[in-house]
């Protein structure tokens, strides 16, 4: 055990994955609490008169010196062994870590792991939702009743609760394996049911959206928005799309890894229709990027604006981007391809996503068995 020093206290190397523990050699109980984020807190541990082991906190490292923090520490100890109990008066949580630490290292470890896309949107949960309700608590003052309470009080956004809810379950289970607390509060709270948002263009729709992306002036924008119905692909791996993952030759997309939702790579053949466009956007290019942006060096950012302007022209204003790739998956299934097929296409890893496409696949069907109702039909009408 060392001595708690500044020099000591300020070279100690953070453990990425866990919260650390020093003891002072000199004063039985004082030591400093590190967490993976590198903040120091010094502490005391003690057992009251009822032999209950207890620890709060007496300051955080540069808003106490070391030697402040040794002499309260004192002050402390020096209280139990006259029988007080410095605990009951300071109340700390017995681990001294709040919920804004809590999502502070979330960010911090679990957040770099995450799409941009997604760790803003934790992000404005964040913000918005779980540290209005949750911040000012310490990580092991949360129970599942106050879980339960706040679902309950968006049930009425109900993607959005759940979507905290999921937030929330991950970082409980960051706290259990950094040893901040013991249990999930989380855990087993039924989320609600959410309404999958089925919208795709019809054949007259899809005609009247292409002619409006035909006399778009911005025709780099446009051909965004027709790839994306033509690949099906999602909004991200299309506009950070740069052309050497393009064989035009072989007809084939290669997305990386980093791209995918899967984080997989994945082989996309291309229709001759998406290779045409491609073709002739590849003989004005002057980037890396299919769709640079104004800062050079980067892909596009984004497209909303454009997007709006089309939509509105085409008289669809609730459509959305990602509806894109739902029509083309929907005009799949219903031309007779087989869910696993398209499913393949879309770059889907469970059945289960695609079966929302499932009862389009009963159209080739019915066309079949109106074959031979007309033909029965025919027959019956000849004999009379």
């Amino acid at each position: 055990m060392p001595k708690l020093t500044k020099r000591f206290v300020e070279s100690i190397i953070p453990d990425t994955d866990k919260m650390i523990k020093y003891w002072d050699s000199e004063l039985k109980g004082f030591g400093v609490i590190v967490l993976p984020s590198g903040r120091r807190t010094y502490c005391v541990q003690y057992r009251n008169v009822n032999r209950v082991k207890k620890m709060f906190k007496i300051g955080t490292h540069g808003q106490i010196t070391t030697e402040e923090a040794r002499s309260l520490a004192k002050k402390y100890l020096g209280g139990v062994i006259h029988g007080h109990d410095p605990a009951s008066k300071k109340k700390d949580s017995p681990i001294l870590l709040t919920m804004h630490d809590l999502a502070r290292d979330y960010i911090l470890h679990h957040g770099e792991k995450k799409r941009p896309k997604s760790l803003q949107e934790d992000q404005r949960l964040l913000k918005n939702f779980i540290l209005p309700s949750f911040g000012k608590k310490n990580v092991t003052d949360v129970s599942r009743r106050d879980i339960e309470e706040f679902h309950r009080e968006h049930k009425k956004t109900s993607y959005q609760a759940n979507r905290a809810l999921a937030v929330l379950s991950k970082m409980f289970t960051l706290a259990n394996n950094w040893e901040w607390r013991e249990d999930n509060p989380v855990k087993g709270i039924e989320r609600y049911l959410e309404e999958k948002r089925d919208r795709w263009l019809t054949t007259e729709e899809l005609k009247v959206l292409w002619k409006v992306l035909d006399e778009y002036p911005n025709q780099l924008a446009a051909c965004i928005f027709k790839l994306l119905i033509l690949t099906g692909a999602r909004k991200g791996e299309l506009i950070h799309a740069t052309w050497d993952q393009f064989d035009l030759r072989k007809g084939v997309w290669t997305k990386p890894s980093h791209l995918t939702k899967q984080k997989k790579k994945e082989h996309l053949p291309l229709s001759t229709e998406a290779l045409e466009i491609l073709e002739t956007m590849k003989t004005q290019a002057s980037s890396p990027f299919l769709f640079p942006g104004k800062v050079e060096g980067k892909s596009i950012q984004e497209i909303k604006k454009a997007w709006n302007t089309i939509r509105k022209k085409s008289g669809f204003p609730d459509l959305r981007i990602h509806d894109l790739r739902h029509t083309h998956a929907s005009h799949l299934v219903s031309s007779g391809l087989s869910l696993s097929i398209v499913g393949k296409l879309l770059g889907h890893t469970q059945a289960s996503t695609t079966q929302r496409y499932a009862h389009l696949a009963d159209e080739p069907l019915r066309q079949a068995a109106q074959l031979f109702g007309s033909a029965v039909k025919k027959l019956t009408t000849e004999q009379k």
